[in-house]
C-alpha cells in the first residue's frame, strides 16, 4: 500500500500517522502498536528497547513504563529520546524524535487499571529492570500481592506514562529498485517545515 507522497507534506504528520497506524492495525499480525524506544544516559549512552504506543494526541507519543527501569532512569537523566516504528507487512518505517515528559498522574492511574488484574500484578510485583534471583522469586511476590490487595491493586508510585513530544518525524515507504520515499516534518513553533530526503 503506497502512499502518494506528493500531496502528504501538506498534511499535519501526526494525521499522516493516525492514518498509518490505522492501516498498520489492519495488516500487522501482531503489536501494530509496537516501537523501538530510544534513550540515553546524561552522558550520552544509548540504549533501545520495544514498547507500546498507548496514546496519541497533540501532546505527542503516549507510553507508559517502570520509571525506576533503566529506560525510567535515563528518561529523567535525559528527556530527549527517539521512536522507531517499523511495519514489514505495509514495507513502512515512522521515526520520532523529541523531548519526553511525565503525564499527569491521573492518566497513569485511568491506563493502569484498565488492564487486566494479572497484568496489574506483574507490572506492581515487577522490579523492572533489576537484577531477579528466580523466576520463583517472581511469581512469589505477584502472589503475595494479590493476597495483599484482594480487590482493587493500587497503582504503585513508580508506575507512570510518559509523553514523547515530536519535534522531527520521518515518513518512510519502501520502493523499487531501492528509489525508497522519505519525508520529514520538522517543528517550528506551532507549524511544520516539511523536506523530501534522499533515500
Amino acid at each position: 500500500m503506497r502512499e502518494d507522497f506528493s500531496s502528504i507534506g501538506s498534511h499535519d504528520p501526526l494525521e499522516v500517522f493516525e492514518a498509518w497506524m490505522a492501516q498498520a492495525e489492519a495488516n500487522e499480525l501482531n503489536d501494530p502498536n509496537a516501537v523501538a524506544l530510544a534513550t540515553s544516559t546524561a552522558e550520552g549512552t544509548p540504549s533501545v528497547r520495544m514498547v507500546l504506543l498507548k496514546q496519541l494526541d497533540v501532546r505527542g507519543f503516549g507510553f507508559f513504563t517502570n520509571a525506576e527501569s533503566q529506560k525510567g532512569q535515563q528518561l529523567q537523566q535525559n528527556a530527549q529520546a527517539a521512536m522507531c516504528f517499523h511495519w514489514k507487512s505495509l514495507r513502512r518505517q515512522v521515526r520520532v524524535e523529541g523531548i519526553v515528559s511525565e503525564l499527569p498522574a491521573d492518566e497513569a492511574d485511568n491506563y493502569f487499571h484498565s488492564r487486566s488484574r494479572r497484568s496489574q500484578l506483574g507490572s506492581a510485583a515487577s522490579q523492572q529492570s533489576r537484577m531477579l534471583e528466580s523466576r520463583a522469586q517472581l511469581e512469589g511476590m505477584v502472589a503475595k500481592l494479590a493476597e495483599q490487595f484482594p480487590a482493587a491493586i493500587p497503582r504503585p508510585e513508580y508506575w507512570k506514562g510518559f509523553v514523547l513530544k515530536p519535534l522531527r518525524i520521518e515518513f518512510w515507504q519502501d520502493g523499487a529498485d531501492r528509489l525508497h520515499d522519505r519525508i520529514l516534518f520538522i517543528r517550528e513553533g506551532d507549524t511544520w517545515r516539511t523536506l523530501l530526503l534522499f533515500p
